[in-house]
């Protein structure tokens, strides 16, 4: 998964203001600690996906040493690759949708991050980009 790290500071208004150091136009805000890196994925996954219908490519998350991040979903993080390596490839979506036999809207929602696609569907269009999705698993701490 994709763990995006974030700035939290004090606002002049006494609430905390979230900022991403990656994506720095992402910007939100909370009253508390809890509730500012809860806007904080909303806020992410909202520029992304600005960022995709903008055709940018999204930057990948640096490796930071403070202690805040915003982790995006397994879901969202095989979305991401899957835009990403499109980019990369040069591969629009109409044509990823004729490689797969299937149509551009289907293509819309496999990289709607809103949309509750099959992973099956994702690994499927990575196939034809010649990637295959790893999984595996972490230890909370």
């Amino acid at each position: 998964m994709l763990k995006y790290p974030v700035k939290l500071t004090l606002d002049t208004n006494d609430t905390l203001l979230v900022t991403f150091p990656d994506i720095p136009e992402t910007v939100t805000f909370g009253e508390t600690r809890d509730e500012a890196l809860s806007r904080a994925l909303d806020a992410l996954e909202c520029m992304i996906m600005a960022k995709m219908d903008d055709r940018e490519p999204i930057p990948m998350p640096s490796a930071s040493k403070g202690k805040d991040f915003v982790t995006l979903p397994a879901l969202s993080t095989a979305k991401i690759l899957l835009y990403n390596s499109m980019i990369k490839a040069g591969v629009s979506k109409s044509e990823l949708a004729r490689q797969i036999g299937g149509h551009a809207p289907q293509i819309e929602r496999l990289l709607d991050l809103n949309h509750a696609s099959r992973m099956d569907q994702i690994e499927r269009a990575l196939s034809v980009l010649g990637l295959h999705l790893t999984v595996g698993l972490k230890k909370v701490a």
